[in-house]
């Protein structure tokens, strides 16, 4: 065989490992995104509430109902921090 006349490859191309493994990628992905759908049609996600800001502050107060002996000092004077100086309850020396 001769530098001018090389040899032509006429393998077919799914014979080489390095086809499947450029193709083995992009086929991964489509399927997983097709699992990934029909997990999100099986299992939906639930509806947030309309009222989720009450329902939470609910929350929050009930939370606050059980801690309230010992946090009282500390929930009065983060409230007066916010209270206008005309309505601050008087100070009794």
């Amino acid at each position: 065989m001769s530098a001018l006349n090389p040899q032509l490859d006429t393998q077919p191309w799914w014979s080489y490992g390095h086809v499947w493994l450029i193709i083995a990628g992009p086929a991964l992905v489509v399927v997983a995104g097709f699992v990934t759908l029909a997990i999100a049609i099986r299992i939906p996600d639930p509806v947030v509430a309309q009222d989720y800001y009450r329902q939470g502050l609910n929350i929050n107060k009930t939370l606050a109902d059980k801690q309230a002996q010992p946090m009282m000092p500390a929930m009065q004077a983060r409230n007066h921090v916010v209270t206008p100086k005309d309505q601050l309850p008087s100070k009794t020396p």
